[in-house]
This record gives structure tokens, sequence and C-alpha cells, in this order.
């Protein structure tokens, strides 16, 4: 396999909520022991990658924010490229929004309700009467909000009726691992919204797309054929590296199960109980 960057997801993979899970230390391990190169690949969007460093910390996880990508940052990175000087509406919470705002990007609100940070601002309640006053965005971002309703389903609805809006999505979990259990996540938004404005978005962004393909390789600056993903989603970790060339572990310690592995096309190289085995995978592979 010559393998010589791994690209870890990280919910379901390294931690649930903000405790390590079971065999994630020992599979760091082994990637540091081989002295291989590593990246994390979240498609959360709502955290940036400083705030990464410090909850895998709190892991017990080493990492710096310099070496985590997410569905955030990602979609800051192909909105400033694709959409630099467009006004950009957002269904989502405030750590998204926040991020493309600190990116340089033209951001308003989507519905009127609060997000988990708490109340929306004022100057958040005035770009959204801004945006019900008749100024149409260039563009729609969908994204996980867990204070998502109605009168916002009924505002992007009514944004998408223009042909000429841009319906983007950040993500396409549709549900997340959380402490609980597992949760609706940006997919589930996006799905809803794609649903009663009879039109798919025109594009997804986080894994296994295309742009954090690039942006995952150009970190590592490896060849795709270099590098093993690490993952438990077969949809999205498991997609990334086969679409992409790359080897492929899934780990069972997330939200796949047996039924979605017997079920699904796409088949990854190893399946994997937890990170503990990863020793034993690069061991056999003469990476470590």
């Amino acid at each position: 396999m010559g393998v010589r960057g791994v690209i870890f997801d990280v919910d379901g993979t390294l931690v649930r909520g903000n405790e390590p899970i079971t065999g994630a230390d020992a599979g760091l391990a082994a990637v540091e022991r081989a002295g291989l190169r590593r990246l994390f690949v979240s498609n959360n969007p709502t955290k940036p990658p400083a705030a990464y460093e410090r909850r895998l910390g709190r892991a017990g996880i080493t990492a710096e924010a310099s070496d985590v990508i997410t569905a955030g940052t990602v979609t800051a990175a192909y909105l400033t490229e694709h959409h630099a000087s467009d006004e950009i509406a957002v269904v989502g919470e405030s750590g998204l929004v926040d991020l493309l705002r600190s990116a340089g990007l033209s951001v308003t609100v989507v519905g009127s309700g609060t997000d988990t940070a708490g109340a929306a601002s004022s100057a958040d309640r005035d770009a959204e009467a801004q945006m019900d006053g008749g100024a149409t965005p260039d563009v729609l971002v969908a994204s996980v909000d867990r204070d998502f309703n109605y009168e916002t389903l009924r505002e992007s609805l009514w944004l998408l009726e223009d042909s000429s809006v841009t319906f983007v999505g950040t993500d396409p979990d549709i549900v997340i691992p959380a402490p609980e259990g597992d949760v609706p996540g940006s997919g589930a938004v996006i799905d809803a919204i794609a649903n009663v404005a009879g039109r798919d978005p025109s594009i997804v962004l986080g894994k296994p797309s295309d742009t954090v393909r690039t942006m995952a390789l150009d970190h590592l600056d490896l060849p795709p054929e270099d590098v093993l993903v690490v993952g438990d989603r077969l949809d999205t970790d498991v997609a990334l590296g086969e679409r992409a060339g790359m080897t492929t572990a899934l780990v069972r310690t997330g939200v796949t199960d047996e039924a979605d592995l017997a079920a699904s096309p796409i088949e990854p190289d190893y399946v994997l109980d937890s990170l503990a085995e990863l020793p034993e995978l690069l061991a056999d592979t003469g990476d470590v």
C-alpha cells in the first residue's frame, strides 16, 4: 500500500462529543511512530479548525488547527473562489455565519429564529428584513441548523423560486453522531429545502466532494495512492477515498452498521472494529 499520509474523520472515528473513542489513541500513536503525515477532516460546518484543536485536546488528542479541514472552511474556500462578490444567504448556525464573514463574504441569515449560540443579533435581524424587503441574494447556502423551522423553510422556498439563485449545501451528512445518539445533520436540512423547492443543490461540499479532495491532497502534498482515509461513513469518508484513488478503511465505531456495509455499493479496502486495529493494518502494509 505504501501509505505516507492518513486522513482521519473526527466524529464517530476519533471522538463522540468530547470523549475519545476506544482505540483512537492506539491508532494515532501508530501513525506518529511511522512518521506519517496526518490530516483531520470533518463534515461539521459549524466549527473552525481552532475549535477542533481545542476539542480534540480535551479528548487527549494533540492536533494543530493547521491540520484540520472542516465543511465550514471548505464552504468558505469554495464561495471565496466562485462567489466572492455575491450576496450570500445562509440557513445555518452562527459558527458557519461567522466563518463565512471572517472570509470577507457578504452574508445574511435566512429566518428569524435563534441558533445554539443564543438570540439572533440585531444586525442579523436587520439583514433578514432587508432580504425580505426585496433584495434577492445570489447564493443560498444550506447547512445544519438546530433551530431550523417552518419560517426558515418557507423563506428558503421563496428564495429558490428565483432560478438565478445558486443553491449550495455545506455537506451531505443526513445524520451525525452525538453524545446522546445520532441526530439530524446538514443533509437533512438540505433535503428538506430541496424537496419544497423542487431543485437539488448545484453543489454539496464537504466529504466526498472534489473540493475536499483537492484541499486535502494539497495540504498533505502527496499523490492519492499514498494516502489512507479512515472514517466511519461509507458515503462520505470511504467515498472520498474511493473516488480519489486513496486506500480506505471503515471503522465500526460510528454510524455504519453491518446492514449498511452489506447493502452499499461502496466497498472499503479495510473494515476495522476501531482505530485500535490501525497499527496492525499499517504493520501488514510495511508502514510501521
